[in-house]
């Protein structure tokens, strides 16, 4: 295999993030985040703030949950029309800039529904970083100065929402352990076994 990607899905205070750009650093590969918003900005020509914007919207959403809007390939909205920047459309454009990354290069691309998004890939493996809520808790308080109420409730708020946005663009359950190649406990594990862990599968799977 030429390119191998790993798309990494995270509870928030798990350290899913943090095992990504770890195994791409051991690998000497990139990572892609948040920055995916400003790739999908320049291919489109939409403002990247449009793109943070929707964001915000949805997270404000008590109806996100409740509604669908399953990605499809090959279903992007053409500028001009009204829906051009619309929630819908913006993800078309992180989805088109994610498949490239999938068919060009080896990679890890944390978050984004990009399992789903990549599903049909043989080059993939989809990863699912979880853990206690203790440990979740304990964590995010490291890096954090919330009070530890104020703190349970960020986290809360956060999967909740990585949850209904997996959700609306996916049509499955974020937490499903079927949607993955791999679910791993980093509480029990900690971050390097983690890493060990994804590497031995692709060894096992690609070698």
């Amino acid at each position: 295999m030429d390119n191998i990607v790993v798309t990494i899905a995270r509870q928030y205070g798990s350290g899913g993030k943090t095992i990504g750009q770890m195994y791409a650093e051991e690998l000497g590969i990139p990572w892609y985040d948040l920055n995916l918003t400003k790739m999908a900005s320049d291919e489109s020509g939409i403002k990247e703030e449009l793109f943070v914007q929707v964001d915000e919207k949805l997270k404000n959403s008590p109806f996100l949950r409740l509604t669908t809007n399953i990605y499809k390939d090959g279903d992007m909205i053409p500028p001009g029309s009204k829906d051009f920047v619309s929630a819908k459309n913006l993800f078309n454009y992180q989805a088109r800039i994610i498949k490239r990354l999938a068919e060009t290069e080896s990679c890890v691309i944390i978050g984004r529904a990009a399992d789903y998004v990549l599903k049909d890939y043989p080059n993939v493996v989809s990863v699912f970083v979880h853990a206690s809520p203790e440990y979740n808790l304990q964590k995010a308080m490291e890096v954090n100065s919330m009070s530890e109420a104020e703190m349970q409730k960020f986290i809360e708020a956060t999967d909740k929402y990585r949850a209904a946005y997996y959700k609306h663009y996916t049509g499955r359950e974020w937490t499903d352990a079927r949607n993955y190649d791999l679910c791993l406990n980093s509480g029990k594990l900690g971050f390097q076994k983690c890493v060990e862990e994804i590497k031995a599968y692709i060894k096992v799977r690609f070698e």
